[in-house]
C-alpha cells in the first residue's frame, strides 16, 4: 500500500503555503457565543534582536487562543504594538547618536518613529512566522493618534472625577533619564559603597556621638538624629541637640522606631534631602517640609554650601575626605547596600520635589485586593505577586513624565492666572505644540494660554488595552460582548506595573474588575539560568531557529519545556532536540496514510480497545490541562503516549491487521492519529493542519475537542503489556538476534489471551503456551 503522505520528513518550507491558506481562510471576529478576549500584551520594540524567551511567550499565547477555540469559546484575539516611553527614546539615541536633550522635539519625535517602524516589522515578522491567530488586519499600536486619543479621553474622565492633583512631593528621579519614575519601575542592586561612621557633637557638653550613614553628602540638609526607643544606649540624649559637623548646624536628637539598633552604631540621622525610600516616608509622617540638595542634573545645588556643582559620587568622596581631615570620619566600612536605580538606565535613584500630576489610588488598594483574590490565576502561586504589591503601595501614582515620546497630558493654562484647561473628549492634542482650543481663560477672561510640555507615563497607555480592544470607549454593544471573560497573558516582571495599573484604571473607568483571569509566564533564561537581556548580551535571537527550525519544533520546545508560570531555560540545542518528536509524529502519519480509514466495526479487537481506552485518558487529561492555560500537560502527555505507548508498542503489534485491511485496526490506528492531532494542534498548528488536510480532508482548526468513548477494561495492564513487548526485544537484542527473529516458545499470563494473535505475529513466536509468568525461548537457545 502506498502512503498518502509522500514526503519523508515535514519540509519547513509547507509553512508559508499554509500562512497564506490560512489568511484567506481567517474570518473577522464577531461578536457572539460564548466569547473570551485575549488582552494580548503588546510588545515593546526596544532594540533588536526580539529574544527567545518573548517569543516562546507569544507563541504561547497563541496556544491560549487556539486551545480556547478547541474548547468552543468565540476567541477575539488582537494584536497590537506599545510604541510610546522611555526605553523607545533611548534606544534612538543610541542608533541614531543624537540626545533628547539637544534635539528638537519634533526632529526627535520623527527619529523615533522611523526606529519603532524598524523592529516594529520584525516583531510582526516572528508573530506571524511563528503561526500566531491573531488579527493582523488591525494591529494596534499606542503611539496611534485613534489610541491616545483614549488615553487622553480616560485621563479628562478621571480629571473630572477629582482623581488626579498636581502636587510637589518627593519622587523618585532618575539622573540619567531627567525624569520621574514610578515605584514600580525601581529596581534594587547591591553595589560597594562605604558605611560612615560620622562624629558629631551634643550641644552643650562635651559628649560626642557617632552616626553610621552611607550617604554623608546630605548632611547639608540635616533635620534629625534618631535612635530606636527601646535602645537604652541613648536613651539619655532625648531633647537635646547634635551639631552638625563642617556645616556648625544644631539638629534635634529623638527617639523613633525606624532607627535600626542593629545598624551601624545604632544612631542615625534624617534629611530634608531624602536618601532612600524610608527617609521619603519619614519626612511625610513627620510633617517634616523637604529641602532637597540635589538638582535635576544630578549635581549638588546651593543648599550643599562648598559642594555645590558636584555630581552625587563625586560630593560623596569630597565630604569624606574633610570629615576625615577634620577628625569626624570615626570609622568607615566597605559594606554592600541594597541600593534603588532606574530599571531602564541603571543610575542611582535620588528623591527630588518636583511638580508632578498624581493618580489617586490609595483609596482603591481595597477593592483591588478585593479583585486579586476574585481573578482566576494561572499558575495559583503568582497571585500573591500582586497581592503583595498592592500592599506595599504607599503613595499615589505620579503620571507625568518629563520626556517625548509618549501621549501628551492634555491642558492648557491661562497664561495669567494659570488656570488649567482640559478640551473635551474626542481627538488627540498636543498642547507643546497646538493652539488652545478655547477662546478665553473660564477664569480670568485672558485670551493667551500655555500648552503643558509634559507626557504620561507608558503605563497610562497600555493600562487601558483592554478596554481599548473590547471598544469600550467607542462600541458599547461590542464591549458589552467581549468584556465577559477577559484573560490577561503577561510576564510575572510586569504584575505590579501592567496587571496593577490596569485593574486599577479599569475599576476607576468602569467600577467593574475587567480580567476573569491571569496568565502569568515565568522569565526565558540563559543555559546558565541568568535572565534573558540584551545588556547581558545572552539573548539568542528567534529569527535563525525559526528559519532552520521551523515554528512547530520552536511551539513545541515552548510548550514542553515551559511549566506554568516557571522560569525555562533556553538553548538552540534543546530546541532542536524537539524535532525528534515531530519526526516520530510525521513517520507515524505517514505509515497510518497506507492504510485506509475504516468504519467503526461492530466489535473492535481486544488490541484496539485497549489503545483507545488509553487515549481516552489522554484526552481527557489534556482537556485539563488545556483548560488550565498549562500547555506543559497536553506537550508532554501527548508525547509520551505516541512515543512510549502508541507508535513503540501498539502500532507495532496491530499493523499485522492493519495490512491484512482489518477494520478494527485500520479504524483504530486513524481514530488515534486524527486525535492526536486535534489534541497537538493548538502546540503545533503547522504539521498537524498539513497532515489533517491530506488525510480527512478540511482544516484541523475546524474539529471540536475530541470525545473519546469509554472503552471495556482489558484484562491486562499497560505496564503489563509494555514491559512485556521489552522483554522479548531485550532477549532478542542481548543475543544479538534481529527483532524479526522467531521466538520459539513463548509462555504467557491468561490476560494475554485476547491479543494471543497480535503478539504472535509482532514477535514471529512459533509456539504460545500459557502459564502463571511470562518464559520466552529463543532460536538460538534450542
Amino acid at each position: 500500500m502506498e502512503p498518502r503522505i509522500r514526503e519523508t520528513q515535514w519540509n519547513k518550507q509547507l509553512e508559508a503555503a499554509l500562512l497564506a491558506q490560512w489568511a484567506k481562510e481567517q474570518q473577522p471576529f464577531l461578536p457572539g457565543g460564548t466569547a473570551l478576549t485575549i488582552d494580548t500584551p503588546p510588545p515593546y520594540p526596544s532594540g533588536r534582536p526580539w529574544h527567545v524567551g518573548a517569543a516562546a511567550h507569544y507563541a504561547q499565547i497563541d496556544m491560549i487562543a487556539r486551545a480556547s477555540r478547541l474548547l468552543g469559546w468565540n476567541v477575539l484575539f488582537p494584536i497590537g504594538i506599545d510604541r510610546n516611553g522611555l526605553p523607545v527614546e533611548m534606544y534612538t539615541e543610541k542608533k541614531f547618536g543624537i540626545s533628547i536633550h539637544t534635539t528638537p522635539r519634533e526632529q526627535f519625535l520623527q527619529k523615533c518613529t522611523e526606529a519603532l517602524d524598524e523592529l516594529e516589522a520584525e516583531m510582526l515578522q516572528i508573530m506571524r512566522a511563528m503561526g500566531l491567530s491573531g488579527d493582523f488586519s488591525r494591529v494596534y499600536h499606542t503611539d496611534d493618534p485613534a489610541y491616545r486619543a483614549l488615553t487622553q479621553a480616560s485621563f479628562i474622565r478621571l480629571w473630572k472625577q477629582g482623581l488626579v492633583s498636581q502636587d510637589s512631593r518627593l519622587n523618585n528621579w532618575c539622573p540619567g533619564c531627567k525624569t520621574t519614575v514610578a515605584d514600580n519601575e525601581v529596581a534594587y542592586r547591591d553595589i560597594p559603597t562605604f558605611l560612615n561612621h560620622v562624629a558629631l557633637q551634643v550641644a552643650g557638653s562635651n559628649e560626642r556621638i557617632t552616626i553610621a550613614t552611607t550617604r554623608p553628602e546630605l548632611l547639608c540638609t540635616a533635620a534629625l538624629v534618631i535612635y530606636n526607643p527601646k535602645d537604652e544606649r541613648y536613651q539619655h540624649l532625648a531633647g537635646k541637640q547634635a551639631v552638625i559637623p563642617l556645616y556648625e548646624r544644631e539638629v534635634p536628637i529623638m527617639a523613633h522606631p525606624i532607627a535600626d539598633p542593629a545598624f551601624g552604631t545604632g544612631l542615625a540621622y534624617m534629611s530634608r534631602s531624602a536618601g532612600d525610600l524610608n527617609a521619603v516616608r519619614f519626612l511625610r509622617e513627620q510633617g517634616i517640609p523637604y529641602e532637597v540638595c540635589i538638582g535635576e542634573d544630578g549635581r549638588m545645588n546651593a543648599k550643599a554650601g562648598f559642594l555645590e556643582g558636584l555630581l552625587v559620587k563625586q560630593a560623596r568622596a569630597r565630604i569624606r575626605e574633610l570629615l576625615k581631615e577634620k577628625g569626624f570620619l570615626a570609622k568607615e566600612e566597605q559594606i554592600s547596600h541594597r541600593t534603588p536605580v532606574c530599571e531602564r538606565s541603571k543610575h542611582e535613584i535620588e528623591y527630588i520635589a518636583m511638580p508632578e500630576f498624581y493618580l489617586k489610588q490609595l483609596p482603591f488598594l481595597t477593592v483591588l485586593e478585593k479583585y486579586a483574590k476574585q481573578i482566576a490565576f494561572h499558575p495559583e502561586a503568582h497571585r500573591s505577586l500582586l497581592l503583595n504589591w498592592i500592599r506595599s503601595v504607599s503613595m499615589d501614582w505620579p503620571i507625568s513624565r518629563r520626556r517625548f515620546y509618549g501621549t501628551e497630558i492634555p491642558i492648557w493654562y491661562c497664561a495669567s492666572c494659570g488656570e488649567a484647561h482640559l478640551p473635551p473628549e474626542g481627538g488627540y492634542v498636543q498642547p507643546w505644540k497646538d493652539p488652545a482650543p478655547f477662546p478665553a481663560c473660564a477664569k480670568c477672561g485672558h485670551a493667551a494660554f500655555r500648552g503643558e510640555e509634559r507626557t504620561f507615563d507608558t503605563w497610562m497607555d497600555s493600562s487601558i488595552s483592554p478596554l481599548v480592544v473590547t471598544r469600550f470607549f467607542t462600541d458599547p454593544a461590542f464591549h458589552a460582548a467581549t468584556a465577559g471573560r477577559v484573560i490577561r497573558p503577561q510576564s510575572k516582571d510586569i504584575v505590579r506595573t501592567w496587571l496593577f495599573y490596569t485593574l486599577l484604571r479599569c475599576h476607576q473607568l468602569t467600577g467593574k474588575r475587567i480580567f476573569s483571569d491571569a496568565w502569568i509566564m515565568g522569565y526565558g533564561v540563559d543555559e546558565k539560568g541568568e535572565k534573558m537581556s540584551k545588556s547581558k548580551g545572552n539573548v539568542i535571537d528567534p529569527i535563525p531557529i525559526l528559519e532552520s527550525q521551523g515554528a512547530d519544533t520552536f511551539r513545541f520546545w515552548s510548550a514542553q519545556e515551559t511549566g506554568l508560570g516557571s522560569d525555562f531555560r533556553c538553548s538552540e540545542e534543546k530546541i532542536a532536540g524537539t524535532g525528534k518528536f515531530l519526526s516520530k509524529l510525521w513517520n507515524a502519519s505517514r505509515l497510518i496514510s497506507s492504510f485506509p480509514e475504516a468504519k467503526k466495526p461492530r466489535q473492535l479487537a481486544a488490541l484496539d480497545q485497549w489503545i483507545l481506552g488509553e487515549l481516552r485518558l489522554l484526552v481527557q487529561a489534556c482537556k485539563e490541562g488545556y483548560q488550565a492555560f498549562d500547555f506543559s500537560v497536553p506537550a508532554n502527555l501527548t508525547r509520551a503516549f505516541l512515543w512510549n505507548v502508541f507508535a513503540a508498542h501498539y502500532m507495532e503489534l496491530a499493523k499485522t491487521r492493519a495490512y491484512a485491511g482489518d477494520p478494527s485496526a485500520c479504524f483504530t490506528l486513524h481514530a488515534c492519529l486524527r486525535t492526536l492531532l486535534v489534541l497537538l494542534s493548538p502546540i503545533t498548528p503547522f504539521s498537524t493542519d498539513h497532515l489533517y488536510r491530506v488525510l480527512y480532508g478540511g482544516s484541523v482548526f475546524q474539529e471540536p475537542f475530541p470525545k473519546a468513548a469509554a472503552q471495556p477494561a482489558p484484562p491486562f495492564s499497560t505496564d503489563a503489556l509494555l514491559a512485556l513487548d521489552s522483554a522479548i526485544w531485550k532477549a532478542k537484542k542481548d543475543r544479538g538476534l534481529s527483532l524479526k527473529a522467531e521466538v520459539t516458545s513463548l509462555t504467557l499470563p491468561q490476560e494475554f489471551r485476547q491479543i494471543e494473535y497480535d503478539v504472535k505475529q509482532t514477535h514471529n513466536v512459533k509456539e504460545l503456551n500459557y502459564g502463571k509468568s511470562v518464559t520466552i525461548c529463543l532460536e538460538s537457545q534450542v
